[in-house]
């Protein structure tokens, strides 16, 4: 089953990534219990750690797929997708034009103690989050590509070149192992790949793609990391048949009512040997958050239905 198809079962967001600012994003994530970016950032400051420990330098980060920048936000900056949420929410802050948003997040940032362990770029195929997430200094550099159908420039591949660290957190799915594997083919460094990837998506194409540079792919057993809540009832029913057609149960996890991630760490096989990600990670997934009114299923009389459980 190919990503296209796999997709079919999703609800589509694409016009929250197109804007000038991130409102809309947060607005409509928000509205689902988006969390991703909160319960990935423990973990990818462990890796990140791991990573500068072994160097001895402070690692530069290609976010892949990274929208408005909000990976760098919540890992640089004491601050939650949760509460910057409620920052856009705010009646002061929707009535504001685009251009007065940028400046008063680039100040709103620039206030915060920087308590990051790595520097950010990031790729994704937004010319206006890319914008907006360098405007405001979330990321140091961004590329505007799409490697799905395109190759890098040379400046970008110039920006890519320094990554020593690559991470998504929802691209994989929307975007194969023929981005990655350009992204690696313009770095120097053998960077690290940490990917959090929805259980419905097979990641078997892209670690073969990995181990044909000479990585290995470990997944961390045992955990998974919640993302959001379903949008409809639809894509409650069509991501559960989706898991299901690929042999894969969702009992407990998606069966509740949310999508959940793997974390997948692929890299150079004597950095693996020498830190196995079980050593290195610790989680907390999100299950205890709360959250909103979830798509589930529950037995009636005709058997199984889809119901909003409160």
């Amino acid at each position: 089953m190919d990503f296209l198809h796999i997709n079919r079962a999703k609800a589509v967001f694409d016009e929250i990534y197109g804007l000038d600012d991130p409102r809309a994003y947060f607005s409509a994530l928000g509205d689902l219990d988006y969390m991703i970016p909160d319960v990935a950032e423990p973990v990818v400051r462990q890796i990140l750690s791991a990573k500068a420990s072994m160097t001895g330098v402070k690692p530069t980060v290609l976010d892949v797929g990274c929208s408005y920048g909000i990976n760098a936000a919540v890992h640089r900056f004491p601050l939650t997708f949760t509460g910057l949420r409620h920052r856009y929410a705010r009646r002061e802050i929707r009535a504001v034009s685009s251009e007065t948003l940028v400046e008063l997040d680039r100040n709103f940032y620039a206030a915060w103690p920087d308590v990051g362990l790595a520097r950010f770029i990031g790729l994704d195929i937004s010319a206006p989050a890319i914008r907006y997430a360098t405007g405001v200094g979330l990321l140091e550099q961004g590329v505007v590509a799409d490697l799905e159908t395109g190759d890098l420039s040379v400046e970008d591949a110039r920006i890519v070149r320094s990554a020593d660290v690559i991470m998504s957190t929802g691209c994989i799915g929307y975007v194969t192992e023929k981005t990655f594997g350009k992204i690696l083919d313009a770095t120097e460094r053998h960077p690290w790949i940490i990917s959090f990837v929805l259980r419905m998506f097979p990641f078997e194409p892209l670690a073969a793609t990995f181990a044909k540079r000479g990585f290995v792919t470990e997944r961390l057993a045992g955990a998974t990391f919640i993302q959001r809540r379903f949008h409809d009832a639809e894509e409650f029913e069509n991501t559960l048949a989706t898991l299901a057609a690929l042999g894969i149960d969702a009992t407990g996890l998606e069966s509740e009512g949310l999508f959940h991630a793997d974390l997948i760490l692929s890299r150079p096989e004597a950095d693996a040997r020498a830190a196995p990600l079980e050593d290195i990670v610790t989680v907390a997934s999100g299950r205890g958050r709360p959250i909103g009114s979830r798509y589930v299923h529950v037995e009636g009389d005709e058997g199984l239905r889809v119901a909003l459980e409160p």
